[in-house]
């Protein structure tokens, strides 16, 4: 479990194909903080830690993450964000982040406004229902906020210091970036497609990301949601 404060830019020192998977080599001084089996959100994605030293620490990427993620881009001399996993006595100060990454997005557009950066993120259309506005969503592993959203792609406004200590600023019009939606959005998604489902007799089918229909007032109250509720 991690919360998306990257704590530290590491660099991918070698990639080494094993099977159909890669294996990831990680300079990063916090690998003297790190032990095999600890986990390390890489990018957002949790890995696990097989070798490591006091400079470095090697994850081991399987065919379905490579699947799922941006990982397979990585070559050596990139620079990747680095989490380690929550401790029970940890604030968290972004969001709640699994480091289960669920689609990949494409950076559609980069302006800076201000002190800020403007960020837009193309999407498939499937995940549109777990895309809300003001909402959490993790980029890379970077707890951030949706500032708006359109059609398939939505904005986030990203602080200098944000800026400043994440790759979000080696990041070039067209590259592949990892999303993860908010987990509490999804469960909610989950419980509603269900209710709709039994409510209608049977599965609907649908799309991996979005309720079929919608969420309709008359799903609401079907699901002990009212007017009076805030």
């Amino acid at each position: 479990m991690f919360n998306g404060i990257i704590e530290e830019l590491g660099k991918i020192t070698s990639v080494r194909d094993i099977g159909g998977g890669k294996e990831l080599t990680i300079s990063c001084k916090l690998a003297a903080t790190l032990e095999v089996d600890n986990s390390l959100c890489v990018n957002g994605v949790c890995q696990t830690v097989v070798r490591q030293d006091k400079n470095a620490v090697t994850v081991q990427v399987v065919e379905e993450t490579l699947r799922k993620t941006a990982l397979g881009d990585l070559k050596p001399g990139a620079v990747v964000n680095l989490e380690r996993s929550l401790s029970l006595a940890q604030r968290i100060d972004g969001h709640i982040v699994q480091g289960h990454v669920d689609t990949t997005g494409e950076l559609l557009d980069v302006q800076k406004e201000g002190t800020n950066w403007l960020c837009t993120i193309g999407y498939d259309p499937q995940w549109r229902d777990l895309v809300v506005g003001r909402g959490s969503i993790a980029i890379d592993g970077i707890s951030l906020t949706v500032a708006r959203e359109s059609g398939n792609s939505f904005t986030v406004a990203i602080i200098p210091y944000t800026w400043e200590h994440t790759v979000i600023k080696n990041r070039k019009k067209g590259d592949r970036v990892n999303l993860e939606f908010d987990i509490l959005g999804k469960y909610v998604l989950r419980f509603m497609q269900n209710r709709e489902a039994g409510s209608s007799g049977g599965s609907r089918g649908g799309s991996a990301g979005g309720l079929t229909g919608g969420v309709t007032d008359q799903l609401l109250r079907e699901s002990g949601f009212t007017g009076d509720d805030r």
